[in-house]
């Protein structure tokens, strides 16, 4: 049997830990040629000991043109694009009147601003080969309203929305556009911070929090929402567009 995503082409962002490096480690594995952005050179390396990708890219992606570089670079590297995994984000997780301007600049250029730029590089290419897929990494607490998120929900629930509109706008050029939405997942980053007993006491009851409303009573696992990614990129899901679907044990439904 051939792998489900031989001689198909990923760009991951975000690719250096978490969720972002369980995607490119199961695309790689299900015969995918991946592409990896990260922030620094050391995540790069990170990447490189434990996937083996075809290139690595370093840069701010939520700043202007800088992912029009890494679209050129991956191009150079992979001689088409495929699949897009806007998997980069990360907010200030703070209550809402504890932001700062700095803070809330973060949250929407981390989340929203990188989403939009990466995107906005990748759908040329997409719509001139009359085929692609967008897959962007949302957030289950846009629905179930998580302690402290009403910030990052902002920024997530954007990235949520657009990708109905660009499902809509690019259904005719082959290319579909969807939305995983994980509830907390348990990396092996925040395995390693609880573990060493400094993680503050808000992060815990966030994450107690987080838990408690799961039904099948415990968090996400990296692996789990790669598996999901991993079938949105292949042929299999060509009928799927403009979905948001939540890899949530439960924790929201309907």
């Amino acid at each position: 049997m051939s792998s489900p995503l031989a001689g198909r082409t990923a760009i991951v962002t975000g690719a250096a830990s978490g969720i972002g490096l369980g995607i490119v480690a199961r695309l790689i594995a299900d015969g995918a040629t991946v592409f990896a952005a990260t922030r620094s050179t050391e995540d790069t390396q990170r990447v490189a000991a434990h996937a083996a990708v075809a290139g690595c890219f370093v840069g701010e992606l939520q700043r202007p043109g800088v992912a029009d570089d890494l679209f050129a670079a991956a191009l150079e590297t992979l001689g088409h694009v495929d699949v897009l995994v806007n998997n980069a984000g990360g907010g200030v997780i703070r209550p809402t009147l504890e932001h700062t301007e700095e803070t809330l600049r973060a949250t929407i250029d981390n989340n929203l601003w990188t989403t939009i730029r990466c995107t906005r590089a990748v759908l040329p290419h997409m719509v001139s080969r009359l085929h692609g897929r967008i897959i962007n990494i949302g957030a289950d607490s846009v629905r179930t309203g998580l302690m402290d998120h009403a910030m990052y929900n902002a920024a997530k629930g954007g990235v949520h929305a657009m990708m109905a509109g660009l499902a809509r706008e690019f259904a005719d050029a082959g290319v579909t556009a969807n939305t995983v939405a994980p509830c907390y997942v348990l990396t092996p980053e925040l395995s390693a911070l609880f573990a060493s007993g400094d993680a503050p006491a808000r992060l815990l009851e966030v994450v107690e929090q987080g838990t408690a409303i799961v039904p099948l009573g415990r968090p996400g696992e990296p692996a789990e929402v790669a598996a999901t990614v991993a079938f949105l990129a292949g042929e299999d899901s060509r009928f799927i567009t403009g979905q948001t679907i939540y890899v949530n044990g439960g924790a929201s439904m309907g």
